[in-house]
């Protein structure tokens, strides 16, 4: 008998090597299980900060994700925004009946032909770093077995994230660190030969 999707995923997370791929290959990865796990997904993004400040969609399983996530970045306003800032699971079961709560965002949804929704934050330290969408084309397209599944990859996730952030910085120390230590060798050189004259 062959493992739960959660049991899958978890065990694909687990044997997964941040050192031997990149940042945004992480990402990609970690929303492809995602998306394997929970059969009403039929696409998935991962919603952060980019290089300016503002929430970008930086991974997608789907190029349609980033154009739906787009709606609610610009409005300021959709359930990847609520997960994000309050750390809790969004559950849009119906876009028709999110109108109110979400016009840009349900307008963009249904343009793509998506019906419903599933936000889940992504805590490292309990600080928001970002949030996990989920997008299926059936209206109540995630159950609640879905949300648990999907909230235990996004832990998941969220460690994976944190610790590939980490690497990828100490990487970049490590390299910046390496470099000054060149240039304080060239620095003692040049002193040593001045030293000598």
């Amino acid at each position: 008998m062959s493992p739960d999707p959660r049991s899958r995923a978890l065990s694909a997370l687990s044997q997964f090597l941040v050192s031997e791929t990149s940042f945004g290959d992480a990402l990609l990865r970690v929303s492809e299980i995602t998306t394997q796990a929970v059969p009403g997904a039929r696409m998935a993004g991962i919603s952060m900060l980019g290089e300016d400040g503002r929430p970008i969609t930086g991974v997608f399983t789907d190029p349609e994700a980033p154009e739906i996530d787009q709606a609610q970045y610009a409005s300021g306003n959709g359930p990847c925004l609520d997960a994000w800032r309050t750390g809790a699971v969004v559950v849009v079961d119906d876009v028709d009946k999110a109108t109110e709560r979400y016009p840009e965002f349900a307008d963009a949804c249904r343009a793509h032909g998506i019906f419903s929704t599933l936000s889940l934050p992504l805590l490292a330290s309990g600080d928001g770093i970002g949030a996990m969408n989920l997008y299926a084309s059936d209206r109540n397209g995630f159950k609640a077995a879905d949300a648990d599944v999907a909230l235990d990859l996004a832990a998941a996730a969220s460690v994976v994230l944190a610790n590939a952030s980490a690497y990828w910085s100490a990487y970049e120390h490590s390299a910046n660190l390496s470099e000054a230590m060149k240039s304080r060798a060239t620095i003692e050189q040049a002193k040593g030969m001045l030293m000598a004259r």
